[in-house]
């Protein structure tokens, strides 16, 4: 009986470590989530500068609005905006694929995936 509950507190345990490991929520920095656009888009180190400036501008009004108690709802319209100076910056082939990108993470989150790896 010991060792059967020592099994399970080792199997419980490695659960809960391997589940933080795959990022726990935390999101990408600015960043990070422009490299990862430029490998997925092939975006040229020029269109990279500049996502990166507009993802990090983007972020920095986020957590303002965050911080002064906002929800969802008023993180919109600094989203939107956001995707409307990024998809300024995409060529049509890029403008697919990235609404292809952005269609794949909505569903990911709604099924309850969101973050991590």
């Amino acid at each position: 009986m010991k060792k059967f509950l020592l099994m399970c507190c080792f199997v419980i345990g490695i659960s809960a470590a391997s589940h933080a490991q795959q990022g726990g929520g935390m999101r990408m920095s600015p960043e990070d989530r422009a490299k990862a656009m430029q490998t997925q888009l092939k975006l040229s180190d020029d269109q990279t500068t500049q996502i990166t400036a507009i993802l990090k501008t983007s972020a920095a009004q986020r957590d303002s609005v965050k911080n002064a108690g906002g929800d969802r709802e008023a993180m919109r319209p600094i989203m939107m905006a956001a995707n409307q100076k990024i998809q300024a910056i995409l060529t049509d082939d890029q403008k697919v694929a990235y609404k292809k990108m952005m269609d794949d993470m909505r569903a990911k989150m709604q099924n309850g995936g969101g973050g991590g790896n």
